[in-house]
């Protein structure tokens, strides 16, 4: 295994490059996607396998704590520090943008829920790509297949269970070590307004309101490095890693009938360009900022702003960078009186120490948390023939994240939209890799997003509103009572809505009839002349044509199982 350190020495736009040995398969991004597709390709001992990270190690201590989220998210040794423009939709706002940069990507930092989506959400995909591989019933094996649920195979007393849920997979499922009095209150406040109690989001219909599961195994984050590369590949003699190592570009080459054929990469291993190639595929799994930046880097995205960093065309792609989705929250929160939250248990040394000792004796209490608890699906109007809003509630509040928790008792009911109608942007900002990409979400930019994001709050309010948490006492402290009119509640959700770190689409798939689509129905690259760069494949997050309708990590682990069989497949092998 090779491992090289990160540098940010000025003189890499300039050093002059060395070649390494060929690989059969490069996977660019050790993150969610890139951590499966190494474990699955190099399981054949007949092919030579290079993986490829920018970020370092998983060993920082915080990753692998679940309340570590908060120090490893805007801290550089796990977090690219990423930040949107200013967003009209937020009110002129600019947002933190994490993402991961380390050993699992995003899936070393993130929420850890484990979330599919609904059947719908397959089924459009399959409409949008015209390829029946993406309904439902197509996709729910590449689920299961590294699925290690907690309740084993038959699931006790689930019906159903085995349909459903696998076990034995790479993949841990496991139930929240913890519980709140007033989540519990809210849960049953939310089931008296109409939404119905569920014990499993994960059937195709996520309706209902219950706590969530994570991706933890005995208390511990389950990230995918853990899962998938630790310790399997590391033993395999025919897989490398390369971490604090920074593709600059693709290799894209115009074969002799004319083809575009990607056959490798050029990488900034910290002190010196590497020339890496691949035989077969090179696998671009760098997530919605960074697989767009590359393609662009590489000339292979919109002709007008590749002219505008001068960078050669070689396959005019309009959609690359287009087409970004992302959920927002808008964080209302609630005073309380009469129940602990964490505001009060964390308010204190001794507090923080009783937390501490708690996980330090039993892997449980606030220091095994997932940053949202509980979760509830439900319509925003009756409009909607699905559920169409997903609350993620909490008990603690604070002002924005990375702030000190408020001085009072408090939750937060954050609120997104599933399927917004708002579309962004990701652009390569000159021809130098190491500038970060402008980020746009655009949020709020349609009058159906500003509609869903003021009628999502009359919905928090009628469930707080029940009796079930009369009790309590809740007072609304934000966005706050005296906002009633749709105009009002859209322009106060532009200034109290974050990111839920949910950005997918900036490469999608799509059919062939379609002039956005940068990937066709088997995530390969299409070369802007109606055929496919030979050799290229993105198989991320931003490969998704439509958001799904819940938090978006496992559903990219579902895409890169199923292209990991496709490109076995087209190997010759199944």
């Amino acid at each position: 295994m090779h491992t090289t350190a990160t540098s940010t020495a000025t003189s890499a736009a300039t050093s002059t490059a060395t070649t390494a040995p060929t690989f059969d398969y490069i996977v660019i991004g050790a993150g969610t996607a890139g951590a499966l597709m190494a474990n699955r390709l190099s399981a054949d001992k007949t092919r030579r396998v290079l993986l490829i990270e920018a970020g370092g190690k998983d060993n920082y201590p915080w990753i692998h704590i679940p309340v570590g989220y908060l120090s490893c998210i805007g801290n550089p040794r796990t977090d690219w520090l990423y930040k949107t423009e200013p967003d009209p939709g937020l009110n002129g706002r600019q947002l933190r943008y994490p993402r991961g940069k380390t050993l699992g990507g995003s899936s070393s930092i993130n929420g850890m829920i484990y979330m599919r989506g609904q059947a719908r959400d397959y089924e459009q995909w399959a409409e949008l790509t015209g390829d029946a591989t993406w309904r439902w019933s197509n996709v729910l094996p590449a689920f299961t297949r590294h699925e290690d649920h907690y309740l084993g195979d038959t699931g006790g007393n689930e019906p159903d269970f085995a349909e459903h849920h696998g076990h034995g997979g790479e993949w841990r499922v496991e139930k929240q070590r913890l519980r709140w009095d007033i989540l519990d209150a809210f849960a049953e406040a939310a089931v008296q307004a109409g939404v119905p109690h569920t014990a499993d989001f994960n059937r195709g219909n996520n309706e209902g309101v219950g706590y969530f599961q994570v991706n933890q195994k005995a208390g511990w984050r389950w990230n995918t490095a853990k899962a998938f590369l630790r310790p399997t590949c590391h033993d395999r003699p025919n897989f490398e890693l390369w971490t604090g190592a920074q593709v600059s570009r693709l290799l894209v080459e115009r074969q002799p009938d004319g083809r575009l054929r990607c056959t490798g990469a050029r990488v900034w291993d910290g002190r010196q360009f590497v020339i890496v190639r691949a035989a077969r595929e090179v696998l671009l799994c760098a997530g919605s900022i960074g697989s767009p930046q590359i393609l662009q880097l590489s000339g292979i995205g919109p002709a007008g702003l590749l002219g505008e960093h001068g960078i050669e065309v070689l396959a005019d792609l309009p959609g690359v960078g287009e087409n970004l989705q992302d959920h927002l929250q808008i964080r209302a929160v609630y005073k309380i009186e009469g129940a602990p939250t964490l505001n009060v248990l964390a308010s204190s040394l001794w507090g923080k120490a009783r937390i501490g000792l708690e996980y330090l004796l039993s892997r449980s209490g606030p220091m095994s948390m997932a940053p949202s608890q509980l979760g509830a699906f439900t319509r925003s109007s009756q409009e909607h023939a699905w559920p169409n809003i997903q609350f993620h509630v909490q008990p603690l509040s604070l002002e924005a994240f990375g702030e000190p928790l408020h001085a009072f008792p408090a939750i937060t009911a954050s609120v997104c939209n599933l399927n917004p109608s708002s579309r962004g942007t990701v652009r390569i900002r000159s021809a130098d890799f190491r500038q970060a990409p402008a980020i746009a979400p655009n949020y709020l930019s349609t009058a159906g997003d500003r509609q869903v994001a003021a009628d999502s709050l009359r919905v928090t309010r009628r469930i707080v509103g029940q009796p079930a948490l009369a009790r309590y006492k809740p007072e609304e402290y934000r966005p706050g009572p005296q906002y009633q009119t749709d105009e009002d509640l859209a322009r106060l959700a532009g200034d109290i809505a974050t990111t839920i770190f949910h950005p997918v689409g900036t490469a999608a798939m799509g059919g062939d009839g379609d002039p956005k689509a940068v990937l066709d129905s088997r995530m390969r690259v299409r070369d802007g002349q109606g055929s496919r760069i030979i050799g290229l494949r993105v198989v991320d997050a931003s490969a998704m044509p439509m958001i799904t309708s819940g938090n978006t990590n496992s559903p990219t682990l579902m895409m890169a199982e199923k292209a990991a069989e496709w490109v076995c497949a087209d190997a010759g092998r199944v």
